[in-house]
Formats: structure tokens, sequence, C-alpha cells
């Protein structure tokens, strides 16, 4: 079989209908592998990856913490569920929410002395995880495929939430 290294991985017979849905496909192939690397690290620990996203942006929130939806807005994975999230999070005491005194609807959250104890532990696994997965890529390489994620995320979207041309 002939075609890119992405058919040749998926078994895709038929040439893609362009360049930039073989990137795109390549990009979830991709993320998932990654995905799945690090979540070895996180979920034998008793943790999603979503609930480490929000220990990670709560320890550099430390000692402050931060509104509930502010933490939503720094997600790396967009997170519906927020207040849920949070109430796993603070079920296994990583977490911990306060009411603010003179703005009863708004949340403050903190990571708990657990949460942080946890995160620590954590933390030499994943830089691994991050090593084993990028690797293989120089120093260049990865400048460079940062700038061009980051050219991506920048882009004005161009669909809604159906995949409708606006």
């Amino acid at each position: 079989m002939s075609g890119s290294a992405l058919q040749r991985e998926i078994s895709q017979r038929k040439p893609f209908r362009s360049s930039a849905q073989e990137a795109v496909l390549g990009l979830l192939r991709t993320t998932d592998r990654v995905r799945r690397a690090l979540a070895g690290v996180v979920e034998p620990r008793g943790v999603t990856l979503q609930q480490y996203n929000v220990l990670r942006i709560l320890r550099g929130a430390r000692p402050k913490g931060l509104p509930t939806l502010e933490i939503a807005a720094r997600m790396v994975e967009h997170a519906p569920g927020i207040t849920r999230l949070l109430d796993r999070l603070e079920a296994k005491t990583l977490v911990r929410r306060q009411r603010r005194p003179d703005d009863r609807r708004q949340v403050m959250c903190r990571i708990t002395p657990a949460g942080l104890r946890l995160l620590a532990a954590l933390d030499g696994g994943l830089q691994r995880a991050d090593e084993s997965t990028l690797g293989m890529l120089s120093r260049r390489d990865l400048r460079q495929l940062i700038a061009l994620l980051d050219r991506i995320r920048a882009a004005p979207a161009s669909f809604n939430k159906q995949g409708e041309d606006r």
C-alpha cells in the first residue's frame, strides 16, 4: 500500500480529499496518542486528565485561588461540566471551595495540601511522558511545532458548533 504514513497507519486505501483533511486527521491521531500517554500517568493515581488540569491550574493560582468560571476558561480542553469536575475533586479532598463573603455568587477554589502532594507525585512521570511522546523532535522542530500550533489556534474560527460554515 502506498500513500502517506497516516494512510498506512489507519489502513486507508483512498487518498484524503485534501491536505487539510490529512493534517486534521493526523493532528487528531497524534492528540489521541499523547493523551493516552499522559492518561497512563495520571489515571493510576485516581484522577482524569481534566481533573489533573484543574489541579495544575489551581497550583499556579496559589495561594489566592480562582473562581470556578476562571478555571473553566483556563482549561486546556473545554469542560462544560466544571462544577461536576470540581465536585469530584472536592470529594477526593484535592480541592476546597468557598463562597466569597463579599459576593456570595462567586465560589473561590483552592488546591489543598493533598492536591499539591498528588501533583508533586505526578510531575516526574508527566515530564517523562512529555519527553517520550515528543523526544524524537529536535529543539528546532519543537519550536516550529509550537509556532504552527499557535497559528492554528490564533486563526478565527470559521465553523459554528454544528460544523456548518458561518
